[in-house]
């Protein structure tokens, strides 16, 4: 048996490092970041929001009538294209925190967006990159392997694009806001206020306006229209270069997940020691990942614990830093535990995704065959019909934030009314509610298209308002203004603060792993059922569909509330400096948000 040593209880003191603590942010220019630079920062999430939203909410249209895809295809490639952009971020985050910068992997993202954007809309208006259109009866022609080519290359730089964009633009924003500082004393809640409302207001946008220029004026405008509007935001975030507060990468959260895993395999026939605080803490070698304070220790995975024993191979000096490889700090040890523990409460959020994509797939082909005029002479488009949902979400945001939090605060002490695991509750019930009621009113839309002989005519417009929809829609928006967010808010509390930019691109890839399960389920349902034909909806039986997700919800909600009922917190080893120069330390539980 080996012997252990007993530097694992060994710290390299507080001095040092709250003076790299200090030094951290002494780097930094006062002077810079604060709200100044919000208008830069935001315009540049807002223009990738209205490429994004104004393509992806209408994309089934441009590639059912102009590329003359059939419906499951077209449907697998919008879902197959978010889910790609969902998880780039990880690639995004991991560029940014450990080699770029923020700055430049947002400003190099945008720019490969751009190309994407640009290609796009000249697919959209040279006749030569999409097949010839078709009228009536007549068998439309589909789009040749070319035309398909520059399509998916343009799908492919936007989704690389996004994933420099989404990780970053909002830790960025954050990042401007010291609150040490009391320049800047506690202004990042303004910052996601404007971020978030920002964000809203050009999914609206798109929602409305430039799904209406695509419908009703042309392709190549409505696509034009944004491409213009993302080139114009390199132009003004660069302009805000010299007043952002631009940190330097703090190295690769990967690369320590990983030294973790090697160590404790390592270690794997070392015994576990019996105390804690045996285990090897250096806050020196820890200060810049740990400002917040380091992680308390955990009885979780005690095999990772292994990794924070000290051998005598070790050969560790007070001074020195050990090889990670071989010896990592109870706080990288814990990093990697906060990562396993959120990982039950991320999977829990794919079918929630998957859900979520059929507003832009099967419930936008129902739209396409209802009555949407809004009077004799103006039709809605049927892609904003969406923008019920964004509605549903912001009323929901204000109503959340002025009546329930207060309320629920009465009663449960909370500062935010509710934590963010029952926010999310919340919202994957809701969203339940909002499938179940989907299967409904597709039943009453077929019953009207039997009704008036309209079952074998998929393009004839059936005589049942297209306002039907509002239900499932909203109960769509109501349910992600409790869940999304609330399932954002739980990745960047929980997790470790040198890996929130990690944390965001998590949230992302839960999005991206629902997309792709949505493509996997359409492509099983269309093979081995009749549910979902590619010709005519009317024929189909997308009520099962619908109920089959209802169904898959319920499973996963039962699960989560499993997963979140076992849920251990975050825990901070807080430490402080008083005014009068004691030191006090304590153990803060990050559950409160």
């Amino acid at each position: 048996m080996e012997k252990h040593n007993n530097l694992g209880g060994i710290m390299e003191k507080k001095d040092s490092s709250e003076n790299a603590a200090e030094q951290s942010y002494g780097d930094v220019d006062k002077e810079k970041g604060g709200i100044k630079t919000m208008p830069f920062i935001i315009a540049n999430e807002i223009c990738e929001k209205l490429a994004v939203v104004g393509f992806s909410k209408n994309m089934v249209n441009y590639l059912t009538y102009q590329l003359h895809m059939p419906l499951t295809k077209a449907a697998n490639t919008v879902t197959n294209f978010n889910g790609t952009s969902s998880l780039t971020p990880l690639l995004g985050a991991f560029i940014a925190d450990s080699y770029a910068g923020k700055f430049w992997t947002i400003t190099v993202a945008t720019v490969i967006y751009l190309l994407g954007m640009i290609l796009l809309t000249l697919a959209a208006a040279l006749p030569q990159l999409r097949p010839p259109p078709c009228e009536g009866d007549q068998v439309c022609q589909e789009a040749s392997g070319n035309q398909l080519a520059v399509l998916y290359l343009s799908l492919l730089l936007a989704a690389l694009g996004s994933g420099g964009i989404r990780p970053c633009v909002a830790a960025f924003g954050a990042d401007q806001f010291v609150e040490e500082d009391p320049k800047h004393p506690k202004k990042t809640w303004i910052y996601f206020n404007w971020y978030y409302f920002a964000l809203g207001a050009s999914i609206l946008l798109a929602s409305t306006v430039l799904v209406y220029i695509q419908d009703n004026v042309g392709w190549s405008w409505g696509l034009g229209i944004p491409t213009i509007a993302m080139a114009l935001s390199i132009v003004v975030f660069l302009i805000g270069y010299p007043l952002y507060r631009i940190l330097d990468p703090a190295g690769s959260p990967y690369t320590r997940v990983v030294e973790v895993f090697v160590a404790a395999f390592r270690k794997r026939k070392v015994p576990l020691v019996s105390d804690p605080k045996f285990l090897y803490v250096n806050e020196e070698l820890d200060a810049s990942i740990s400002t917040d304070g380091l992680l308390h220790h955990t009885k979780q995975f005690k095999f990772l614990d292994k990794a924070a024993i000290v051998t005598e191979e070790d050969a560790v000096k007070s001074s020195g830093k050990p090889d990670l490889w071989k010896l990592n700090t109870v706080h990288r040890v814990e990093e990697l535990k906060c990562i396993l523990r959120m990982l039950p409460i991320w999977a829990a959020g794919i079918i929630f995704a998957t859900s979520s994509a059929q507003q832009n797939t099967f419930s936008l082909q129902q739209a396409n065959t209802m009555d949407r005029h809004l009077t004799k002479s103006f039709e809605i488009p049927s892609a904003s019909m969406s923008v019920f949902a964004m509605a549903s979400l912001l009323i929901t945001i204000v109503l959340y934030d002025r009546l329930l939090v207060p309320f629920s605060r009465k009663f449960t002490g909370v500062d935010r009314g509710i934590n963010f695991l029952q926010r999310m509750a919340i919202g994957f019930f809701i969203s339940i509610l909002a499938t179940l009621v989907a299967g409904f009113i597709e039943v009453k839309r077929k019953h009207a298209a039997l009704a008036h002989g309209l079952i074998n005519s998929p393009k004839s417009t059936i005589p049942i308002s297209v306002f039907w929809l509002v239900p499932q829609h909203s109960l769509h928006g109501i349910a992600e203004a409790f869940m999304v967010i609330g399932h954002l808010e739980f990745f960047y509390n929980q997790a470790p603060e040198s890996m929130r930019s990690t944390a965001t691109a998590l949230f992302w890839t839960s999005i991206s792993a629902g997309d792709y399960t949505s493509t996997l389920l359409v492509t099983l349902v269309h093979k081995y059922t009749k549910w979902l034909p590619n010709k005519n909806l009317n024929k189909g039986k997308l009520e099962y569909f619908f109920w089959l997700l209802t169904f898959l919800q319920v499973v996963n909600f039962v699960y989560y509330l499993i997963c979140a009922k076992f849920y251990t917190f975050k825990a901070l080893e807080s430490q402080r400096i008083e005014h009068g120069g004691d030191h006090v330390e304590g153990v803060e539980l990050a559950s409160q948000v």
